[in-house]
């Protein structure tokens, strides 16, 4: 069992979230880090995404805004950030739990 962490932050506030999911850690740092599947997991973040270079372009719904992907698959982690504010977005972390209770 592994644990997601993910940190949002912004100027005004910052948030942590834990969820527990069985699979692999490695197939989790994978579909976090494939901006293409951001609807599927995210979908209130982002209802369609699109390549534009080395940034994605998503589309929330409620206007379009771009980001850039960091992942590192040694560490297991994926940053979603801002591209003209990397100290905005939102970085996750998969961490090993155990049997996953927590």
């Amino acid at each position: 069992m592994y644990s997601l962490c993910m940190l949002t932050r912004s100027l005004d506030r910052a948030e942590t979230r834990n969820i527990s999911i069985a699979a692999q850690p490695g197939s989790v740092v994978e579909l976090l880090g494939d901006a293409r599947r951001l609807p599927d997991w995210a979908p209130t973040f982002a209802r369609a995404v699109e390549p534009d270079g080395q940034d994605w372009l998503i589309d929330s719904g409620a206007g379009r805004f771009r980001i850039l992907v960091r992942v590192s698959r040694e560490h297991g982690t994926v940053d979603l950030l801002r591209p003209e504010d990397p100290s905005r977005g939102a970085h996750m972390r998969v961490l090993h739990n155990g049997d996953g209770l927590s």
